[in-house]
């Protein structure tokens, strides 16, 4: 799984650098999420923009990673395309989830 990082004050911005989120890649991401969770950033902003289809493994690495957080950690979502934000709200983590439509949007909201 390929990121790109970056961090705004003590908000990591994670770009996941993939086309799609399945079984293939999903244990990876939630390993790589948690990680992050482990060198102590407690805010991540997982950036979906360029993500265009999500699998219910990518949708369990997404959960995994945030129960990982803990409830001091926060892990939120931001520049979902259409087909993923679909999938969000037809498994209804819109609700558990923080989702923004950009990255200056989570970042107005997290900092």
């Amino acid at each position: 799984m390929r990121f790109e990082e970056s961090k705004v004050g003590d908000v990591l911005i994670v770009k996941v650098l993939e086309s799609r989120i399945a079984a293939d890649v999903s244990s990876r991401l939630k390993q790589d999420l948690i990680e992050y969770g482990t060198k102590g950033y407690r805010t991540v902003v997982l950036d979906l923009s360029d993500v265009t289809f999500i699998d219910s493994s990518g949708l369990g690495a997404l959960i995994g990673s945030l129960k990982a957080m803990g409830d001091d950690g926060e892990l939120a979502l931001c520049g979902a395309r259409d087909a993923v934000v679909g999938i969000l709200k037809l498994t209804r983590m819109n609700k558990i989830f923080r989702m923004f439509s950009s990255r200056e949007e989570a970042l107005s909201a997290l900092a």
